[in-house]
C-alpha cells in the first residue's frame, strides 16, 4: 500500500510535489511550535503563520519562540524549510521558462475545441491572422508549420505546433479531432506540382483523424483542384487563376481603375452571399430584388440556376422559382 503512495507520488508534476511538500512542512512546524509553545503562539494559525514566514526567511517577528525546545525547532525549520522553500521557487521559475520555450517552439499540446487550424506560416495566413485579429472574431487558432523551429510572434490567441501536417503526431498535437475548420495553404518553396500533391496528402490526412472538419485548401494548378475536392476539401482556392485573373484585368483595363485595390477593399468590406429566391419575389423582375435587398445595404449581383450562374443582370429579367441569388453583403450581415 505504502508503495503505491509512493508511485502515486511521484507520479505527479514536480511543481505541484513540491508545492504540496512544502504545505505539509510548514503545517507540520506550526502544530509542533504551538504545541511547544502556547502562550507565544495561542492558536494553530500563529503557529503556522509563524512557520510560513520563519520558513521563507522574512521573519516578521511578531511571533518569537522563547524556550530552547521551540529555538531547536526554529532552527530546523530554517535549516529544512528555508532550503526548500527557495527550491521550490527556483524550481518553479525554471519550469516556467521551459514551458514558455516549449511553447514557442512548438511542443506543447493544445487542449482546445472548435479551432481554427492553419496549416503553414506565410505571408497569406499571417494576414489572415491580423484580419481576424482586427475583426475581433475571437477565434481560436492553431498553426502547424515545419519550417519554423520557433513562433516569435507575441500573439495569445495563436498556438504554435510544430511538425508536418501530413504525420499523425502533429495532428494530435494539434487536437485536430476537436477543431471546427482548417486552411490549408501552397508551400510557395516547393514547385507547384510538389506543392499540390503536399496540399493533397495534408487533406486526406486531416480528414482521416476528423471526417467533419471543413478544410478550405489552396492549390497552385487547375488539374489538382479535383484531386483535392476528392480528398475531402470543402472548398478549393486556385490561387495562381485568381492572380492570372487579376493581371489580365491589370493589362487590359479600359478605365483610370485599378483593379486589384478595388477588388481588395470590396473583399475586405464585404462577403459573397447565396440564398433563395424568396416567394414574394417568385416570377418578378430583377428590379424588385435589388430594391428588396438594398435596403439591407445587400448588392444582387448575380443569379444561379442548378451549377450555372449568370452575371448579366437586366432589370426586367424574370426570377424563376429554384434559382437563387448570389449578394455581396456587409460582413455579419
Amino acid at each position: 500500500m505504502m508503495q503505491h503512495w509512493i508511485r502515486l507520488y511521484f507520479q505527479v508534476p514536480l511543481v505541484i510535489r513540491l508545492l504540496g511538500t512544502v504545505m505539509v512542512m510548514m503545517t507540520l512546524f506550526g502544530i509542533i511550535i504551538h504545541l511547544l509553545e502556547p502562550n507565544s503562539f495561542p492558536t494553530l494559525f500563529d503557529g503556522i503563520w509563524w512557520a510560513f514566514v520563519t520558513g521563507s526567511t522574512v521573519g516578521y517577528g511578531d511571533y518569537v519562540p522563547l524556550s530552547l525546545p521551540g529555538k531547536i525547532t526554529s532552527i530546523l525549520l530554517i535549516l529544512a524549510g528555508g532550503g526548500l522553500v527557495t527550491f521550490y521557487m527556483a524550481m518553479l521559475s525554471s519550469t516556467t521558462v521551459r514551458h514558455e520555450k516549449a511553447l514557442t517552439s512548438g511542443e506543447v499540446d493544445y487542449r482546445g475545441s472548435s479551432h481554427l487550424v492553419l496549416v503553414g506560416w506565410n505571408e497569406r495566413t499571417r494576414q489572415l491572422i491580423d484580419r481576424i485579429d482586427g475583426e475581433n472574431l475571437q477565434e481560436k487558432i492553431v498553426l502547424i508549420d515545419r519550417t519554423m523551429n520557433h513562433f516569435y510572434e507575441r500573439l495569445s490567441y495563436v498556438h504554435f505546433i510544430h511538425g508536418d501536417a501530413t504525420e499523425e503526431t502533429t495532428l494530435e498535437k494539434a487536437n485536430v479531432k476537436q477543431a471546427g475548420m482548417a486552411v490549408i495553404t501552397a508551400d510557395p518553396s516547393k514547385k507547384e506540382q510538389q506543392s499540390d500533391q503536399s496540399v493533397i496528402h495534408q487533406i486526406v490526412a486531416m480528414k482521416g483523424h476528423n471526417p467533419d472538419l471543413f478544410i478550405i485548401a489552396e492549390v497552385l494548378t487547375d488539374r489538382q483542384r479535383i484531386n483535392a475536392e476528392r480528398a475531402g476539401a470543402d472548398t478549393v482556392i486556385r490561387s495562381n487563376d485568381f492572380m492570372s485573373s487579376l493581371f489580365y484585368q491589370e493589362l487590359y483595363k479600359k478605365d483610370p481603375v485599378q483593379p486589384f485595390d478595388l477588388l481588395l477593399k470590396l473583399l475586405t468590406s464585404r462577403q459573397f452571399h447565396e440564398t433563395e429566391i424568396p416567394k414574394e419575389l417568385e416570377e418578378k423582375p430583377l428590379l424588385q430584388a435589388l430594391e428588396y435587398y438594398l435596403k439591407d445595404g445587400c448588392q444582387v449581383i448575380g443569379v444561379r440556376k442548378e451549377d450555372k450562374v449568370t452575371f448579366d443582370l437586366r432589370p426586367e429579367m424574370v426570377l424563376q422559382k429554384g434559382e437563387a441569388l448570389v449578394l455581396f453583403t456587409p460582413f455579419r450581415h
